[in-house]
């Protein structure tokens, strides 16, 4: 018989259990804390727009030169035919990655930036960048990459200029006046260093200030000797190296060699060059070529090829406060002329040993340095006017420049023709049972990849050591010969078909473009 009440009563007990047991979760699970109240985030300036309004003007016009100058910034990657030795470590250095220098000879693979300088293809670079390259690759931003023609690379003031060939206009950017840079003054220093595929470093942007002009390192002068100064015919050489640089502590590491100095207008006023370190990365000092005399050098290499440099014909050192005061000087500055080229330019017009030289055409010369730039950035045969002092007097001699004999160079040549496998930078051997053991391959078999060059066609694409190489081009391979048949066969430009097997069996395909010889 149905009992209404005791029905009731087995409800609300089994409710009362069901409550417990709720309860004992929801204890465990911490629902039955007490809850916190979400903090309320204040979004609301501390500072008056106004009061940051210096800031954040700078901060934006910094945005927009970026914007600006970027798109014209390129990553040169260059191809030398033999790896040259090793240099002596040097707390003044270029900029630029170091390449591999274990195992025995083989093409060397390093790069740095560069800038467009007008919409049908010219890039301005350093020399070291491109010097001595059988091939120069040029990336722009859009990821499109052409060869280069070197147009003229010179040495003596690190400057070269390169080309591409390609359809349409490109960005490119305009020259400041490097002359009205100033001491103190804000500049942007833009590099494009990505390099392989491990170091994707794309377009980094730093700002500092010019913290000082006329920097005279003598880095060129000994990278000249290393090359020219053993040899009796060439051992002069050296002393034509034109060193005045601009000093900045904008931030600047390994492969921006090239790359833009930029002032608040988005002006190129430099070409980062060189570092001052004992790490070989950045420590406070950058230094860059100054714009007037790179435009001057870039003028010279895209009309003749190579640069006329003019020639004062003297011999001088900077002044110092004992040689101004024996010399009755205004001010401790100028150029002392301590030797004369016999029947050179500056003794023609009556320029003589113990003349101090303070002015070019009116512009101040500070120091020896900066009389080679005021001179460089004329041509053979321009007529320029020194001031000079003597027995404490200023007088003005007219001197006609001359041409230095400084053209004919030593030129590099390949070895040995390059193969194609280094080519696109890999080396390969056979796959016997120490390497599989070593790898660890299962079983032995086949080619694998041995070294891949840094910097090279294959090392841009993701290649690695100790892939096996399974086809090419849907070609089994079985020994190093079917590796060299097969890119034999490729034309530059064309690109190879790889399928490649890493040790736990994983297959992949990568396609790699066939360099330019």
């Amino acid at each position: 018989m149905y009992d209404p009440l005791r029905s009731k009563s087995k409800v609300a007990l089994y409710g009362g259990v069901t409550f417990i047991l709720g309860l004992g979760i929801a204890s465990g699970l911490g629902w039955t804390r007490t809850s916190l109240a979400m903090p309320m985030i204040d979004q609301e300036s501390p500072l008056s727009a106004q009061a940051v309004k210096p800031a954040a003007d700078l901060s934006e016009a910094f945005v927009n030169i970026a914007d600006v100058v970027t798109p014209a910034v390129v990553r040169i990657q260059s191809r030398r035919p033999a790896r040259e030795a090793a240099r002596a470590e040097n707390p003044l250095r270029f900029f630029g990655p170091e390449s591999r220098r274990d195992g025995p000879p083989r093409p060397d693979f390093s790069g740095g930036s560069g800038f467009i300088i007008s919409a049908d293809g010219y890039i301005l670079t350093n020399d070291h960048v491109v010097s001595g390259a059988d091939q120069v690759t040029v990336y722009l931003r859009d990821r499109r990459y052409f060869e280069a023609r070197i147009i003229g690379s010179d040495p003596f003031t690190d400057v070269a200029v390169i080309k591409i060939d390609i359809q349409g206009e490109l960005p490119h950017l305009s020259f400041g006046d490097s002359e009205d840079v100033r001491v103190g003054q804000w500049v942007m220093a833009i590099g494009n260093p990505g390099f392989g595929t491990g170091n994707r470093l794309d377009y980094t942007v730093t700002a500092g200030i010019v913290s000082a002009r006329g920097r005279g390192l003598n880095i060129l002068q000994r990278e000249l000797f290393q090359q020219y100064g053993n040899d009796p015919a060439t051992q002069d050489l050296p002393g034509y190296a034109i060193e005045d640089f601009i000093q900045t502590d904008a931030v600047i590491n390994p492969g921006n060699s090239g790359g833009p100095m930029v002032n608040l207008f988005g002006q190129v006023v430099g070409i980062n060059s060189a570092i001052a370190t004992n790490t070989g990365y950045y420590q406070g000092y950058g230094f860059a070529i100054p714009i007037n005399l790179a435009r001057r050098v870039m003028e010279d290499l895209v009309e003749y090829g190579q640069v006329k440099r003019p020639l004062i014909g003297v011999e001088m050192q900077t002044v110092v406060p004992e040689d101004a005061e024996y010399y009755g000087l205004p001010s401790v500055s100028g150029a002392l002329v301590q030797r004369l080229t016999p029947k050179g330019p500056a003794e023609a017009a009556g320029v003589r040993a113990g003349d101090v030289i303070t002015a070019v055409d009116g512009e101040p010369v500070g120091y020896s340095n900066q009389l080679q730039q005021r001179i460089a950035e004329r041509r053979p045969g321009d007529r320029v006017t020194l001031t000079v002092y003597r027995d404490g007097k200023a007088l003005e001699l007219v001197v006609r420049l001359a041409e230095a004999p400084i053209n004919r160079l030593v030129s590099r040549t390949t070895e040995r023709p390059q193969l194609a496998d280094e080519r696109i930078g890999i080396r390969v051997e056979e796959l016997d049972v120490n390497s599989a053991r070593t790898i660890g391959f299962s079983e032995a078999g086949g080619v694998v990849i041995t070294d891949v060059q840094r910097g090279s066609a294959a090392d841009q694409r993701g290649i690695v050591p100790g892939l096996r190489v399974v086809q090419i081009n849907g070609v089994d391979v079985s020994d190093p010969e079917d590796v060299r048949k097969s890119l034999d066969a490729v034309r530059a430009g064309q690109v190879i078909g790889f399928v490649l097997e890493a040790p736990q069996g994983q297959r992949r395909i990568v396609n790699v473009r066939m360099p330019a010889n």
